[in-house]
């Protein structure tokens, strides 16, 4: 029967980043539940919604938890229910004691409420991915391929494998990132630091999304290892699990063009405003397009909305060559496109109307490449 005091705020904090693998809405009500798993060397809190799984340690060896442990055990607690009752409670110290029938007493301060739990061997087992031969990276690093390329994937789960974000490593230290939704494109390479064994895996962009919300700035590095179908991101603290996508990436690569007929660099945020204020009327229009001109060496975006109105702005230029082009496309896609970008300036190249054009920030030109599918108007 599990018994053990900890500090409220650690074990909230610990608690609430677990959560992020809990769905609300979940097929299998089991996985509603937050597993607490209580031993000598200190407590792991584990959450899951089937695609992905997290597991957190709290040790007792942490000074900043206060953590002293009476007796060892497993639990099941409803979640979300569970954390706010924690999060109410008044005092800095929690004391958590399980009674008969797999209730169990919380008590702080003054305060002392009593919950139901579950038999923790009703909880589904995580899958074990084999822990050697680790890929090491830097988190931020990671972090900032996944801002860079995830938000490109799609979010249609018609063609499952477009969901994802392409990792590919060859020559043990190449590694490319890319998404796409078939509308745009990201990619990203990187060179890394120290070399790992080859692999070709698709990972949920959502998954990555959830990862970079879990890992926080404060965790330096993390261990990556795969199955065939998991991947699992490892910390000292933090264990990440998720599953893989099946099947086979389209190639992008033959997608990249590499010859343009006109190309302009702007400074990014000036772009970026102009393409904010031209899709608040672009929203209203039937399309949902701007339309961009470059004439005489000048370059101007375009929005009627026969119900709101129109917007026609010249866009200040770094720098213009080639020939003149007019083009219509998502300004939603350019704006997140310019988001992902941290260099001040960006070159955007253009091959016609209708062929998609590319994107990559001016100080740049190898590594990371942005593409965007314009859309054919009358």
């Amino acid at each position: 029967m599990i018994n053990f005091s900890i500090n409220k705020n650690l074990f909230l904090q610990a608690l609430n980043t677990t959560k992020r693998a809990i769905s609300h809405k979940n097929a299998i009500p089991i996985l509603s539940t937050i597993k607490i798993d209580v031993t000598n060397e200190g407590i792991t809190l584990i959450g899951s919604n089937g695609q992905i799984s997290i597991e957190n340690f709290i040790s007792i060896n942490n000074e900043n938890a206060g953590l002293l442990v009476t007796s060892l055990g497993s639990i099941l607690l409803e979640a979300t229910f569970f954390i706010n009752v924690v999060s109410s409670l008044p005092d800095v110290t929690l004391d958590f004691k399980e009674i008969e029938q797999k209730q169990i007493v919380l008590t702080s301060g003054k305060s002392e409420i009593t919950l139901k739990g579950k038999d923790a061997d009703q909880y589904p087992r995580i899958q074990d991915v084999p822990t050697s031969n680790p890929l090491v990276l830097e988190t931020k690093i990671l972090k900032d391929l996944i801002s860079e390329t995830a938000f490109a994937a799609s979010l249609q789960e018609s063609r499952p494998i477009l969901t994802g974000v392409h990792f590919v490593l060859t020559d043990h230290k190449n590694l490319k990132t890319v998404a796409t939704d078939s509308h745009r494109l990201s990619q990203k390479k990187i060179i890394l630091e120290k070399n790992g064994d080859n692999f070709d895996v698709v990972i949920p962009s959502r998954s990555l999304r959830e990862f970079s919300a879990v890992f926080t700035d404060d965790i330096e590095t993390v261990e990556i290892y795969f199955t065939n179908n998991q991947l699992l991101f490892r910390s000292e603290n933090i264990s990440f699990y998720t599953r893989l996508l099946e099947g086979n990436y389209p190639d992008t690569d033959r997608l990249i063009p590499t010859e343009f007929t006109s190309i302009v660099t702007f400074d990014k945020n000036n772009l970026r405003y102009a393409m904010e204020r031209a899709r608040l009327l672009s929203n209203a229009t039937q399309n949902g397009t701007v339309k961009l001109e470059i004439i005489n060496g000048v370059v101007s975006a375009h929005v009627n909305s026969p119900e709101v109105g129109r917007v026609n702005e010249e866009i200040d230029t770094e720098s213009i060559s080639g020939q003149d082009l007019t083009i219509s496309f998502n300004p939603t896609y350019l704006i997140d496109s310019l988001k992902a970008i941290n260099s001040e300036k960006v070159t955007i190249s253009f091959i016609s109307a209708v062929r998609p054009f590319t994107l990559i920030p001016s100080d740049d030109t190898e590594n990371f490449i942005q593409l965007i599918t314009p859309v054919r108007t009358n």
